[in-house]
């Protein structure tokens, strides 16, 4: 059957819960994985490109549209670009349990029934408490994601393993220095926020943390196995200055790099 490619860019804050849907989908310049998942979220402008057949967008669901302008001057207009899950770097829809979806979808009837009403004083505040409500749900429920989706998210983490071994490996590390949290989120197609939290639930380590033990690890095997001065493994390691190196080699292991050195004579 001939697939069709659309490609859908909103000035909404978009929140869609779309359910039957065996369609492909581009966010922004990344695949994104729908396959088990329900839940979906776009801020204004951002770019979302659909890949179906004319059977696949028949589906069931809804969607809820919230123009900027809307939110103007209130304090949901700062607080909702906080929220991870309107970023590109996100790349996997929210899974829902039964009772979760039946909580959104009976805040989402409120939304309903409050917009389909007449209009006083108090609508705003009441739609911009339900859509606060909404957020903060799925916030909840994407948290329990990183724990109930355990392999996705250590098959992350092998990945992870397996990009700073090659890093440390290569003449990066001696010439650009550590690699940045940046680095390491762009390389993993996911928000510097999002890895710092996967890692806290798997590992209960920051990413700063991390890189820094597995280079660690690195200084360990060098100074028990080599005959390189302190300063060249500094240097080897990335480090500007071997003071720095020394100091957090200190810190990790409680003894310094020349003490360490000396335990296994």
């Amino acid at each position: 059957m001939k697939h069709c490619s659309v490609r859908i860019i909103h000035n909404f804050y978009t929140i869609a819960l779309k359910k039957n849907f065996n369609g492909k989908l581009k966010y922004g310049q990344q695949e994104f994985d729908f396959d088990a998942g329900v839940m979906h979220f776009m801020a204004p402008r951002q770019v979302l490109a659909i890949d179906a057949s004319p059977a696949e967008f028949i589906h069931s669901g809804w969607l809820l549209l919230i123009h900027p302008d809307f939110l103007w001057n209130t304090p949901l207009a700062q607080k909702i670009k906080k929220y991870e899950y309107f970023g590109y770097q996100v790349n996997e829809a929210l899974h829902l349990s039964d009772r979760e979806e039946g909580m959104i979808s009976d805040t989402m009837q409120h939304i309903a029934h409050e917009y389909q009403s007449g209009i006083d004083a108090y609508t705003q505040d009441v739609l911009l408490a339900h859509i606060e409500l909404v957020l903060t749900y799925c916030e909840r429920f994407y948290q329990r994601q990183f724990i109930t989706r355990k392999l996705a998210n250590h098959q992350l983490l092998n990945r992870l393993e397996e990009l700073l071994t090659a890093y440390f490996k290569s003449d990066d590390l001696a010439n650009k220095g550590m690699p940045s949290i940046q680095y390491i989120s762009e390389q993993l197609h996911i928000s510097p926020n999002y890895l710092s939290r996967l890692l806290k639930t798997l590992t209960g380590q920051s990413t700063k943390q991390f890189v820094h033990d597995k280079l660690m690890d690195l200084a360990k095997e060098k100074l028990s196995t080599t005959d390189q001065t302190v300063n060249e493994i500094a240097y080897a390691l990335g480090f500007e200055h071997p003071q720095s190196f020394s100091k957090l080699f200190k810190s990790k292991t409680k003894l310094s790099p020349l003490e360490f050195r000396h335990s296994f004579h």
